[in-house]
């Protein structure tokens, strides 16, 4: 075999159209641009939502609601979880860092500790805020409710 004999198959390249090399080449001028206008120029590009002079979608539509930048969002996490939790881990008391190691907390979420299920277990909870039925629930199993500071 001689490399220099080597070719590519057929069809598999393409001839390029070159675009700006003058009159001759039939797209020398304005290069397949167009005449005028920003599209015609380099570093052009529209916005985002640009309808060609059309006031916008996002500009016609009213704006409605509020953003409390005060707001804390808390992870619900159910007795039932609790339970199984406990049981699993045969703990005696659960805190933040224990829900965070058992994926039932992110990282930098607030907790709450919600009272779907049932507590069977006497269990000392710490969290960050708790529902009424959820508290009474493990304030009758003979455990402690500790509250955090959000």
């Amino acid at each position: 075999m001689d490399l220099s004999k080597i070719k590519p198959a057929k069809g598999s390249v393409q001839k390029r159209k070159r675009i700006a090399r003058g009159e001759g080449c039939g797209s020398g001028d304005t290069a397949g641009r167009g005449h005028n206008g920003a599209k015609s120029r380099s570093g052009s590009k529209r916005k985002i939502g640009f309808e060609g002079g059309q006031m916008p979608l996002y500009r016609r539509l009213p704006k409605y609601g509020f953003n409390n930048i005060n707001r804390k969002n808390f992870r619900g996490v159910n007795l039932d979880q609790l339970q199984s939790l406990a049981e699993r881990k045969g703990l005696e008391s659960v805190d933040i860092q224990v829900l965070k190691e058992n994926d039932l907390a992110g990282k930098h979420e607030f907790v709450k500790i919600l009272g779907r299920g049932d507590l069977t277990k006497k269990l000392d909870v710490s969290a960050h805020s708790f529902s009424v039925k959820a508290q009474e629930a493990i304030e009758k199993q003979g455990g402690t409710v500790t509250k955090i500071e959000a």
